[in-house]
């Protein structure tokens, strides 16, 4: 075939072939060689590509969102938040966004930035971490028609197929990449063995086989969409390991519709697992039933391990190859739940005919629930893994992490992750929902801790501990004993320094501070000031060791008593009588007060902190002292050293104040709460945009 005749047949063809065709005459050079008809040729070829790939992203693009989620995670005892960023493609006109399970399936807030760069909240419909794929759907205020992609077909797609991949890589605005069709059944490979893709314990890998391309995708990608020339979603895009990876359009679409139909998928369950023909089998139909879970419906139907299950629901079956695998999971998850099914299986090479019956599937990991009262996370124990444990049912709460220092931390013998609550005080624990009511009654009015006799069961041993649930109101701390103050920081006279100064073999201490409003201030002790002696005693003190010296003497005097000074100022000795103070309360013997909301906790000023931020002594406010990792407080920046000084324009005088002021807040729960704090010379407003669910 000559070089002209390529030319023609590219024309003729789709886009696709002409780049590789094209790619490969490069060699040719800068078209010297070419004829004028020639050159028309692939003049008009590369503009139908460019017309073709400029149809395909106005299609597609003003359908996309950047998500930003705040999702949850439970970790030592509590759920933790944290902020990532997604992609998605609006696929309805009122508003509904298909992305990844793992970007928006833990969701507590979902903000979407359009195409218009408008930014709108969002609420989750549902999602299904067994297919990677959620549904979220645009809140908006006035009910308008969004703009929306269309699925293709992704059976139609060959290795070759040009395709974009959309979305938003690395937070950054909608962007598309191109590439080609590397591979239409991508599986994990055997090698990687024990290795799965697993979300929510659910091996993602097990139902679905991706559209492997080499379009480039980065974080951020996940939950774009990968579209075809003719601007149809073709792929969601999921995963990328050198080569990227897609969730077939014709799986994520059925999957999303069911969402948006009725908020989460419905699967069978059989109860057998499966493996591929053996390689050296002189079976060339059927599949491997390598494992029957015990009370399962294929159990009560007689599947045995080792069986060929050749055809199931008047459907032969056939899977040689693991790339065959998550085709025959789908169909098998895909029956009516409690209808009656046919399966034809090859024993000993003998057919045998068994009848069972579906049973719902259940996701292997219930959402796990904060219990802040007992210090962990938990959740309800699935039928599967209830098997996996080898327990005999299902009651009991599978506690998923634990808060050091909290009531079930602090437990003896402690409770610990993956132990089970079954009892509390000889009431029987099934389930959540029975521990959160037995909580409520134990603790309801109280604001003490109060301990419970607690059985729970540790693999195959079964242990008693009492644990003391509450949450304890930190009010007064504890106060210490008031001692003699004079009011000034000092350092040390050493050595070296007496010789600077001129005033060598003297000891004691220098005056590096004098504090406002102090006995020390109205004495008219001055910086730089060099004590020697008190009452006549000299100071020992001429190592940095020795800093301690001086304030213990101070306090060996009485409150309100009168001692004598002696002072060296610009060499020269004289003595003051100052009449001492009482100390100060320190920091940690202010009233605390802790938000378990927003997860921080505040305390009043203290008198250090008006000395070291130069504060006046009419500055008012509550100062940040603790914030949660991973909590409301910490998303939005608040950070330990912050003076609250109001909250939602309501002036916050101490902690009495700011304790009442968010006691309202609870009450009313509104969208979002703003903070004025003061940050160092800085003021600024943090606006807390919390969730209220399960908050009484």
């Amino acid at each position: 075939m000559n070089r002209t005749r390529i030319y023609y047949f590219v024309k003729m063809s789709s886009t696709v072939p002409i780049l590789i065709l094209l790619a490969s005459v490069t060699p040719l050079g800068r078209g010297e060689n070419l004829t004028t008809s020639e050159k028309y040729v692939i003049e008009d070829s590369l503009d139908v590509i460019q017309d073709a790939v400029t149809e395909a992203i106005t299609n597609i693009k003003p359908a996309l969102v950047r998500i930003h989620v705040v999702t949850v995670r439970d970790d030592q005892g509590r759920e933790v938040k944290r902020e990532s960023i997604g992609s998605g493609v609006i696929i309805t006109r009122d508003g509904h966004v298909v992305t990844n399970h793992h970007v928006a399936g833990r969701a507590k807030r979902i903000v979407c930035t359009l195409f218009s760069k408008e930014e709108v909240e969002a609420d989750l419909v549902g999602t299904d971490p067994l297919s990677d794929i959620s549904v979220i759907k645009l809140r908006y205020q006035e009910k308008i028609e969004f703009p929306f992609a269309a699925f293709g077909n992704s059976d139609s797609l060959k290795v070759g197929d040009q395709v974009f991949a959309m979305g938003s890589p690395l937070a950054l605005s909608q962007s598309v990449t191109m590439g080609i069709v590397s591979n239409t059944e991508l599986v994990i490979p055997e090698i990687f063995e024990p290795f799965k893709f697993t979300l929510e314990g659910e091996d993602v890998g097990s139902i679905v086989r991706w559209i492997g391309h080499d379009a480039a995708i980065y974080p951020g990608n996940s939950g774009g969409p990968l579209v075809n020339l003719n601007g149809k979603i073709v792929g969601i895009n999921e995963i990328s390991f050198g080569i990227s990876g897609a969730i077939p359009s014709n799986l994520a679409k059925k999957v999303a519709e069911e969402l948006i139909q009725c908020g989460k998928v419905t699967r069978s369950w059989l109860g057998f697992e499966v493996q591929p023909l053996l390689k050296h089998s002189d079976q060339k139909k059927g599949i491997l039933i390598s494992s029957v879970i015990e009370g399962s419906p294929a159990d009560r139907s007689g599947f045995l391990p080792g069986d060929i299950l050749i055809s199931i629901g008047g459907q032969e079956v056939t899977v040689r190859f693991r790339e065959e695998l998550p085709l025959f999971n789908q169909l098998v998850t895909a029956y009516p739940i409690e209808e009656k099914i046919e399966a034809v299986v090859l024993r000993q090479e003998k057919k045998k005919t068994l009848s069972l019956v579906p049973q719902e599937r259940e996701y292997i990991r219930p959402r796990a629930v904060e219990l802040k009262k007992w210090g962990i996370t938990a959740r309800n124990i699935s039928l599967l893994a209830a098997k996996e444990m080898k327990r005999k049912n299902q009651d009991g709460v599978l506690v998923t992490s634990v808060r050091p220092g909290g009531p079930c931390g602090e437990a003896k013998p402690k409770v610990m992750k993956d132990d089970v609550i079954v009892e509390v005080d000889g009431r029987s624990v099934k389930n959540i929902d029975d521990l959160l009511a037995l909580t409520e009654k134990i603790t309801s009015g109280k604001t003490e801790f109060t301990p419970v006799l607690v059985t729970f069961e540790r693999k195959n041993d079964q242990y008693l501990t009492v644990v003391k649930i509450g949450i304890k109101k930190l009010g007064e701390q504890g106060q210490e004993t008031r001692k003699a103050w004079l009011g000034v920081a000092t350092q040390v006279l050493t050595k070296g320094i007496a010789e600077m100064l001129d005033i060598a073999g003297n000891k004691g201490v220098r005056v590096t501070q004098v504090f406002k409003n102090s006995p020390a201030k109205k004495a008219g002790i001055k910086v730089g000031d060099v004590i020697v002696a008190i009452n006549g005693q000299p100071i020992p003190a001429s190592d940095p060791a020795d800093i301690e010296v001086f304030p213990t003497m101070i306090r060996k005097n009485d409150m309100g008593s009168k001692v004598k000074l002696t002072i060296l100022r610009n060499k020269k000795e004289s003595d003051l009588i100052v009449e001492l103070g009482s100390s100060p309360k320190l920091p940690r013997e202010m009233k605390k007060y802790r938000d378990d909301n927003f997860e921080f906790t505040v305390r009043d000023i203290a008198f250090i902190d008006y000395v070291q931020e130069r504060w006046e002594k009419e500055q008012i406010g509550v100062l940040v002292v603790e914030v949660s990792r991973g909590s409301w407080a910490a998303l939005e920046n608040l950070l330990v050293g912050d003076l609250i000084l109001a909250v939602d324009n309501e002036p916050v005088k101490n902690v009495d104040s700011f304790e009442r002021i968010m006691t309202k807040v609870v009450r009313k729960k509104p969208k979002s709460v703003v903070f004025k704090v003061l940050r160092g010379i800085h003021n600024l407003f943090i606006e807390l945009e919390p969730d209220w669910t399960g908050v009484d």
